[in-house]
């Protein structure tokens, strides 16, 4: 896919991933980049990049319900939608708060959902569109010290998967975009969850953007910005024991 002449919307775009992604898109070319996001600063990050600000909440289906409707009225037909926001934190396993678990549960995982449910009836209708997701290197792998974040990114390569497979009749391409350590606010702190993951190398947002070019125009299902994820893809699916393994000797580094 070409993002020239596109409309595109990508959430959690008021910074980050997103607003990188929505600088992006509006520099390739693409007829409008609508920016959603719930942050206060959302209007003029976007201004700044030449992006249209609409405010939604993600964790709320009405909201983007609301967002796709408002998008399509002033900007016409949506060909590239960007599930991009989502959260991280919540440190902790099983024993982390029941309210916990549905708040990252319902950004990191029903906010895609809720995208597809009512983007999808538009695509088969106009005969096709792309969604891309925002994961992370941990759905595909995991992550050390947070449950509620691996399980949730998991998942979203899960739905990222299933909707590939299921809607290829329709015209409907999916990615899946999932970095490692990438220089956010999400990344910064001491906690020792986030220490592992830049321990294996920090990249910046602009990297990312690069490589979701290159994904979208490939039409890859997997955009790894980096690439050593897929190395690390391939032994675990080799050799399961021994990626326990290492990764057990790695939650002992971290963690004790």
């Amino acid at each position: 896919m070409q993002v020239a002449g596109k409309v595109c919307v990508v959430t959690g775009a008021a910074a980050g991933i997103g607003n990188a992604l929505a600088a992006r898109f509006v520099a390739e070319g693409a007829s409008a980049v609508v920016a959603a996001d719930v942050a206060a600063n959302l209007d003029e990050s976007a201004t700044a990049i030449g992006a249209h600000a609409i405010a939604a909440d993600v964790s709320n289906e009405d909201s983007i319900a609301a967002l796709i409707e408002a998008t399509e009225e002033q900007f016409g037909p949506i060909d590239l939608f960007v599930a991009n926001a989502g959260i991280g934190g919540f440190p902790g396993g099983v024993d982390v708060p029941n309210e916990e678990w549905q708040r990252i549960w319902e950004i990191n995982v029903m906010h895609h959902v809720w995208a597809a449910r009512h983007m999808i009836p538009r695509w088969q209708e106009r005969g096709g569109g792309y969604l891309l997701t925002t994961a992370s290197a941990a759905g595909l792998l995991t992550n050390l010290g947070t449950a509620p974040y691996a399980v949730t990114k998991h998942s979203a390569v899960a739905l990222a998967e299933w909707l590939s497979i299921t809607h290829a009749q329709d015209n409907i391409k999916v990615s899946v975009l999932c970095p490692q350590a990438v220089r956010t606010a999400m990344t910064e702190g001491d906690d020792p969850a986030v220490a592992n993951v830049v321990a294996h190398g920090m990249i910046e947002t602009t990297d990312v953007a690069d490589a979701v070019i290159e994904g979208l125009d490939a039409e890859s299902f997997h955009i790894l910005p980096h690439p050593e994820v897929a190395k690390y893809v391939n032994h675990k699916g080799a050799d399961i024991e021994s990626w326990l393994g290492g990764m057990r000797k790695l939650q002992r580094k971290f963690f004790g």
